[in-house]
């Protein structure tokens, strides 16, 4: 068990183009006036293209699926590795409703907890650190589906993904999913890793710019990005900024057409002069 856990983790600590958290964790400094962090709501609604026209240097680090938990030690990852970052913009609405890890993307970050304080540290809150951090092998088979046998094979292999493409963002079709949703059963907290996330940027002098991103026409629970300002009034609440369905992939998510849309928006608003 030893021998593996030695052999899979140096695959991934050699490699840096198959994900964004291998991607910032084998990164050396990097300068960017505009860092995108968390979840689909980040990584399908902002496009780096079109900062990028501004003469802003932008990347997309969102990750479907992610929580604030994930995004937090990005950050935190990034300011170890001492990027320059002018600029963060983060999706902080639905994500405000827990402060639980993602176990999709936490894994991502599993390979590298005996080789960084910093992961060590973020994770050891968690039910099963003891476990994923001190028996050899076992964070592999755990999440054997997400860095176990066949991403190992694929990165040693470095075999091609899209997920750096563009920027870090993913578009999505006109092809239209689920137009319904019920947010009514969430509620936001006092989240402890946006409030990392503020002192992250606090102690680097990075100008945070937490948003909340649109939904399409028919949910119920609306007034959750209400109660998550009174919680955080300094969020920008732009959830009605695209309003249309034919903007949307999903209730949820933005296609292309709106996120090119919503993108200009938010440069409009932050980052043009007046």
């Amino acid at each position: 068990m030893i021998v593996l856990d030695w052999s899979y983790t140096t695959v991934y600590l050699h490699s840096s183009n198959r994900g964004k958290v291998e991607n910032v964790y084998n990164s050396k400094a990097k300068n960017y006036d505009v860092v995108i962090l968390g979840s689909s709501r980040s990584n399908n609604h902002f496009v780096p293209e079109l900062f990028e026209k501004k003469g802003l240097k932008t990347f997309n680090y969102g990750m479907s699926g992610a929580h604030l938990f994930e995004a937090s030690l990005m950050l935190k990852l990034m300011v170890e590795r001492q990027y320059s970052i002018k600029n963060l913009i983060i999706d902080a609405d639905l994500g405000l409703s827990n402060d639980k890890e993602s176990e999709a993307i936490a894994a991502k970050f599993l390979p590298y907890i005996h080789h960084s304080q910093i992961i060590k540290d973020h994770f050891s809150g968690q039910k099963d650190f003891n476990a994923l951090y001190y028996i050899p092998f076992y964070r592999y088979v755990d999440f054997d589906a997400l860095i176990g046998f066949r991403e190992m094979y694929n990165t040693l292999t470095n075999k091609p993904t899209n997920i750096l493409d563009q920027q870090g963002y993913h578009p999505l079709g006109h092809k239209t999913g689920n137009m319904k949703n019920d947010i009514r059963n969430l509620k936001p907290i006092r989240n402890k890793y946006y409030e990392e996330i503020k002192e992250t940027c606090r102690k680097n002098n990075i100008n945070l710019i937490a948003i909340m991103t649109p939904m399409c026409t028919n949910v119920k629970g609306l007034n959750y990005f209400e109660k998550a300002n009174k919680i955080y009034p300094e969020i920008h609440n732009l959830e009605n900024a695209v309003e249309g369905d034919q903007y949307f992939s999903s209730c949820g998510h933005m296609n292309d057409t709106g996120a090119r849309m919503f993108t200009k928006i938010v440069i409009e608003r932050f980052f043009e002069t007046k």
